[in-house]
């Protein structure tokens, strides 16, 4: 594949994902209303798995093709570059921070799962490197410790021990009656059909970024980290907008930290199909900064979710302004490593 059609297709497929994820907030809102099971846990695993797909078939075909790096560095990046939509988020809703009106008992439980499930990759990286059939021990805890903590999440937001002081920016997830309206079926095909998009989208995705960091000379943690990872992020940036826009608060932030915890599977998924041993010892110090970048923003973004500040610096809350430097300062180290 030549430069340009490399850079042709990863354009194309960053638009389609982008006009998918658009489309997609409507059916999950919808599909959240109508089947009950509210904004929050919708975000987190409708969302969260479907605009997830193109990131999650790109890093399972890297791995399966030898490239560690780009693997594991697409996922870690596509968590903290997520992170940091939510400040773009925070910004189109103006009048109020987004994390003082979108404070829920279930945003809180799945950002801590959030950090428990990167402290597992941490610790998987620095742990032995034993293997059964070339998959670490961690990888079925990982999987494992998702489940149950999506169970957690359901039991928190049903029968929740406490919950936040109501205030008169607070958004509630209320059911639209407007959603009963719409076919079950007609709402989970439209879902399956705009998934199955994300993910071809990430497949071809993949053969274009390998091509740019052969032909451009860039490590394949930079474009993991810095392209392919914003790229197949797009549908949560389109997406959080979106539902920003329509006033859905708990679903912006619950799609993020929600689709964020999904993407730490990315890592367990590749585990699988890297063939070479264990895939967290196979990457270098630069991805497992961005796992501990990636710690501390979801960190930050749970304070916000706690003080819950009305207003800060230019309109927008602390927790925005902390997750822009942060992730700066990782893409500098980023290009400082790469001169």
């Amino acid at each position: 594949m030549s430069l340009t059609l490399s850079v042709a297709l990863f354009a194309g497929c960053a638009l389609i994902i982008g006009l998918v994820g658009t489309r997609l907030t409507g059916v999950v809102d919808t599909l959240a209303d109508r089947t009950g099971m509210g904004e929050a846990i919708a975000g987190a695993v409708l969302m969260g798995m479907a605009t997830s797909l193109s990131g999650i078939v790109l890093s399972v075909t890297a791995a399966w093709k030898g490239q560690p790096e780009l693997a594991m560095s697409n996922a870690v990046g596509g968590i903290a570059v997520q992170t940091l939509f939510l400040t773009v988020a925070d910004v189109a809703l103006r009048r109020i921070n987004l994390e003082h009106a979108a404070a829920s008992i279930g945003n809180l439980a799945q950002g801590t799962l959030l950090m428990c499930l990167l402290g597992l990759l941490l610790v998987a990286s620095f742990s032995p490197e034993w293997t059964l059939w070339s998959i670490h021990p961690v990888t079925p805890i990982l999987l494992l410790g998702y489940v149950y903590g999506l169970r957690i999440i359901d039991e928190v937001r049903s029968e929740p021990m406490w919950m936040p002081r109501r205030t008169r920016e607070t958004r509630e997830d209320t059911p639209d009656d407007e959603a009963r309206r719409h076919s079950l079926t007609r709402l989970w095909g439209a879902f399956v059909v705009l998934a199955l998009l994300l993910g071809i989208s990430g497949w071809v995705m993949e053969k274009a970024a390998t091509t740019l960091a052969a032909e451009t000379g860039m490590s394949q943690t930079a474009v993991g980290v810095l392209l392919t990872s914003v790229a197949t992020s797009l549908p949560e940036l389109v997406t959080a907008v979106a539902a920003v826009k329509r006033g859905a608060l708990t679903l912006a932030v619950g799609g993020i930290i929600g689709g964020n915890a999904f993407d730490t599977l990315f890592a367990a998924a590749s585990d699988v199909a890297y063939r070479d041993g264990s895939i967290y010892h196979a990457v270098s110090d630069q991805t497992l900064l961005w796992i501990a970048l990636s710690v501390l923003m979801t960190a930050v973004l749970l304070l916000g979710l706690v003080r819950r500040e009305k207003h800060g610096p230019a309109r927008i809350g602390f927790e925005s302004v902390a997750l822009v430097l942060l992730y700066g300062a990782g893409v500098a180290m980023v290009f400082q490593d790469a001169s």
